[in-house]
């Protein structure tokens, strides 16, 4: 056991005073030049100068090659012990790596993508071939990730360059293997999705053996031969155009099915519907005889009714007639007696008024023949609405002013 350690310990001044020789040659210098001086003059100091000589290199080192060292966000450490061979994974942090005594390697867990870009156009430097011996292109792109749960295994034999050393060799091994079974037909356009799960089935078992998972393989683009497109172009076109008389001709042929059938329903339409109106026509005249059963002794009822009704209306008519006959008499005798009565009252009015009428000219006469100015008054109030001057001489005898109007002197003279 203690030869061991020293064996150790001698490796890991080797390592120290390699390390210090490649990374400080004038370290190195002087520590050979102070090796030399206490061969010659100080033996007694050697082994301590030869300590700090060592010590000087190991911290120096330890400048250049600090012994913490950080691990990135989706990235994994993996730290190999050379004393013992124990392998340890770190993550998300920091990590104590003693220089000599310690491997160090960090690995990505992120995924990542490889597309052979030699490949991707049928003139390009590393077409693929199809079975007919044609070149084409295929934009392919493999999707990858190493193992989280080999890596600790198998991280002492995985290689610097990861894609270019193990990732590169398998795909280019398997896709141009499975290109050529196929025609370019079938790349192109049938057989697409077999190609790809084939590639996949086939490079996983591949990659899985150097601890790298195969997220997914996808085909984009093909690129046809120029010929070859030119030719599939113009067979497609014909294609098109028979499927296109295909379509056409099934279509019309469901047309006219469609037709006939639209016939054969309008046919048996009809019939359900000339059978239907019979039948209603039937439940109809069964329905009206049904009524009349009902409606004749009913139609009856009405007449007697209507009869009864219009004699009941001769009668009340006959009757209004009658007191309109009696209401005529009544209001004619009525009126014969208001007339009568109207005239009885008149010849008394008349009498009473002519009684009255006498009295007062018997009494004007009295007075004018007591007063004969007034009748001078009379004339002028009866002239004063006409005549709004008289101009007349006074009779000489003292007599009325308007005698001379009024033909006095004329009556006079008559006399």
């Amino acid at each position: 056991m203690l030869q061991r350690l020293k064996n150790q310990l001698g490796s890991i001044v080797d390592w120290f005073t390699k390390s210090a020789a490649g990374a400080g040659s004038h370290v190195a210098e002087v520590a050979k030049n102070g090796t030399q001086r206490a061969r010659t003059g100080f033996r007694a100091a050697r082994g301590g100068l030869a300590v700090l000589g060592i010590l000087g290199a190991g911290g120096y080192v330890i400048y250049l090659y600090p012994p913490v060292k950080a691990v990135g966000r989706g990235d994994v450490g993996v730290r190999t012990s050379r004393l013992s061979g124990e392998v340890t994974e770190w993550r998300d942090g920091s990590v104590f790596v003693m220089p000599g005594v310690h491997d160090w390697r960090i690995f990505s867990l992120r995924d990542q993508t490889y597309r052979p870009a030699s490949s991707t156009r049928a003139d390009g430097p590393s077409p693929f071939q199809s079975v007919e011996g044609l070149s084409l292109g295929v934009d392919l792109s493999v999707r990858y990730a190493l193992d989280p749960a080999k890596l600790r295994a198998i991280s002492a034999s995985l290689p610097e360059n990861i894609g270019g050393d193990i990732v590169e060799p398998a795909v280019q091994s398997v896709i141009y293997k499975i290109f050529a079974r196929y025609t370019v037909r079938e790349i192109f356009s049938t057989k697409r999705a077999e190609i790809q799960q084939s590639i996949e089935n086939e490079l996983k078992a591949r990659l899985a053996a150097d601890g790298v998972a195969l997220r997914g393989v996808l085909i984009g683009k093909v690129d046809l031969p120029a010929d070859y497109r030119r030719g599939m172009e113009s067979l497609l076109a014909e294609e098109l155009a028979t499927e296109k008389m295909r379509y056409t001709l099934e279509l019309k042929d469901r047309r006219v099915k469609e037709t006939a059938l639209d016939g054969e329903a309008d046919k048996v339409r009809r019939e359900k519907a000339a059978e239907a109106a019979a039948r209603e026509q039937v439940i109809a005249a069964k329905a009206q005889e049904e009524a009349m059963k009902h409606v004749l002794p009913f139609k009856q009822r009405q007449v007697e009714q209507r009869q009864l009704e219009a004699e009941a209306d001769k009668v009340a008519r006959i009757r209004i007639s009658e007191g309109s006959a009696q209401a005529r008499r009544i209001e004619a005798n009525g009126e014969a007696d208001a007339r009568q009565r109207l005239a009885e009252a008149e010849v008394y009015r008349l009498e009473k008024v002519g009684k009255a009428n006498a009295e007062q000219m018997a009494r004007e006469g009295a007075l004018i023949t007591s007063h004969p100015l007034l009748i001078q008054k009379a004339l002028a109030d009866k002239l004063s609405d006409k005549v709004q001057v008289i101009i007349a001489p006074p009779p000489a005898d003292g007599g009325f002013i308007g005698a001379n109007l009024i033909g006095a002197a004329s009556a006079k003279s008559g006399h």
